[in-house]
């Protein structure tokens, strides 16, 4: 058995900013790490997309990947005990779950490939009532995100990156270009405490289904207070990583934004899945900008959720796997081996 990454940069259609510093986008260029498990004569992809705001890098997750094939035991001689593979580098790597994400990836890959069936069969799941995805405007001159809503017009859901003095300038303009459009709202920890609710109060009158991490992470008291107040539904995100997190957040939020790379793959994103069901908590699954490799792992586990927004590879000017399909407004795998990659020759 061999791993092995490789740095991938892939550019986005346009620049990509959100309200807080520590994005994974850099201008228009998307730095990510494709790891590879080679076994048995199958080779096994999974995608990296390490976050500066929760710590993790191109080099941390390399960093993690040559560990595998250092330390034998970390994976072990079963490939396809992904559960407790995925719990051995949980307890050793939990702050880079990036990197385990990638890993878990590889090996539901790898496994699919050899039984001959796609991830999501491997999981006992269908693409048959995978919801429709939104699609994210990220933050720019009001005039810009407007027109960036109309050519998402093919799109019933848009989330529109807020936190700024301009917000309700933006809004009222998107609204007016997208009157039937539900407008899910992402504040990336962009609001103090004290001001959220005056902020919320005041861009209610846009109907917004949601607005997600109002505040910075960590302040739980301010957020309960906040969604006992607020009109409109709060969702969570930067304050919901790992499933430990879940029982912390009821009755902190109406619901979570649970992420693969966030987590640790598909196997942690299922437990947190679980528990936001026992939590009675919505669950939307998101992701970062990222090829359909790293999409493609959670569009698999789609079907179990409430809401999607895995739109990272739609926001790429040059995605490279080609592993799904855009049916109106719903990203649907292929029905092949694995994540049914089609890799771009010079990869």
């Amino acid at each position: 058995m061999e791993w092995s990454s490789e740095r991938l940069r892939v550019h986005s259609k346009y620049p990509f900013r959100i309200a807080r510093p520590g994005g994974s986008v850099s201008g228009r260029n998307v730095d990510r790490v494709i790891v590879r498990c080679l076994h048995d004569g199958t080779i096994g992809m999974g995608e990296a997309s390490p976050v500066p705001y929760y710590g993790e890098t191109l080099d941390t997750v390399e960093h993690v990947v040559q560990q595998l094939n250092r330390d034998a035991s970390l994976i072990g001689d079963d490939l396809y005990a992904v559960s407790e593979i995925v719990r051995r580098l949980v307890d050793r790597f939990d702050q880079h779950r990036a990197a385990v994400s990638a890993i878990d990836a590889a090996l539901h890959d790898w496994i699919g490939q050899k039984l001959g069936i796609p991830v999501w069969r491997l999981l006992g799941l269908s693409m048959r009532n995978v919801p429709a995805t939104s699609m994210s405007i990220g933050l720019d001159e009001p005039e810009v995100m407007v027109e960036r809503v109309r050519e998402a017009s093919g799109f019933s859901a848009l989330k529109i990156k807020v936190g700024t003095d301009r917000d309700e300038e933006t809004l009222a303009l998107i609204r007016e270009a997208v009157p039937e459009a539900k407008l899910r709202l992402d504040v990336n920890e962009g609001w103090t405490p004290d001001e959220a609710l005056d902020r919320i109060e005041a861009l209610s009158r846009f109907s917004p289904e949601f607005i997600e991490q109002p505040i910075p992470a960590g302040h739980l008291d301010d957020l309960r207070r906040i969604h006992e107040q607020s009109p409109i539904p709060i969702y969570a995100d930067e304050d919901v990583v790992c499933p430990e997190d879940i029982l912390r957040l009821q009755g902190c939020v109406s619901g979570v934004n649970i992420k693969l790379v966030k987590c640790g793959g598909i196997r942690e994103a299922l437990r947190m899945i679980h528990l936001s069901r026992a939590a009675d908590l919505k669950i939307m699954l998101g992701c970062m900008a990222e090829t359909s490799l790293g999409i493609a792992a959670a569009v698999s586990i789609s079907s179990l959720v409430d809401l999607v927004d895995l739109d990272g590879h739609l926001l790429l000017s040059d995605e490279p796997f080609g592993a799904l399909t855009l049916d109106g407004d719903r990203v649907l795998c292929h029905d092949a081996p694995g994540f049914g990659l089609s890799v771009r020759p010079d990869l």
